[in-house]
């Protein structure tokens, strides 16, 4: 890990790689935890992370199911690329924040209690409609499943 002011020169200079992992269950509902941390702070959000310095994207994806999901393996599929920019950052001081996001959709069926609670305060299942309804679900995390916003590998 980069030591903190070398981290924010980082955030105020470049874009930041990162995994997320569109969750479902057996009946088709997406997990979502309560981010703990800013940006997006308090709000519903997919689990995930980012690509660490040297870090192979396979390698990421591991550590970041063991870490957010305790899982060892699991299948994925890959949803596209996206773009996340938030007006904050991970600390107080006043400068944005820009991701490259790789959306990878896994099944999950473990406990909710058995999660962590590091990025995430508290889980809950989701349906799509509830997911897209709710005032307190990230835009970035409804983008998963709006067809109007799903990743275009193409550039207009």
């Amino acid at each position: 890990m980069l030591p903190l002011e070398t981290f924010k020169l980082v955030v105020k200079s470049t874009p930041l790689v990162s995994i997320d992992l569109i969750v479902r269950n057996s009946e088709g509902k997406i997990l979502l935890g309560k981010r703990a941390n800013r940006p997006a702070k308090g709000n519903w959000f997919v689990p995930g992370g980012r690509v660490l310095k040297d870090e192979s994207l396979e390698d990421a994806f591991n550590r970041l199911i063991i870490a957010e999901l305790g899982l060892i393996k699991t299948t994925s599929s890959f949803k596209g690329v996206y773009q996340h920019f938030y007006d904050d950052n991970f600390c107080e001081e006043i400068f944005t924040t820009h991701y490259v996001v790789l959306a990878y959709e896994i099944e999950f069926n473990g406990e909710l209690s058995s999660l962590p609670i590091e990025q995430h305060t508290e889980y809950k299942w989701f349906n799509e409609k509830e997911l897209l309804a709710s005032d307190t679900v990230h835009m970035h995390t409804k983008w998963y499943f709006q067809a109007d916003k799903q990743a275009d590998k193409t550039f207009k």
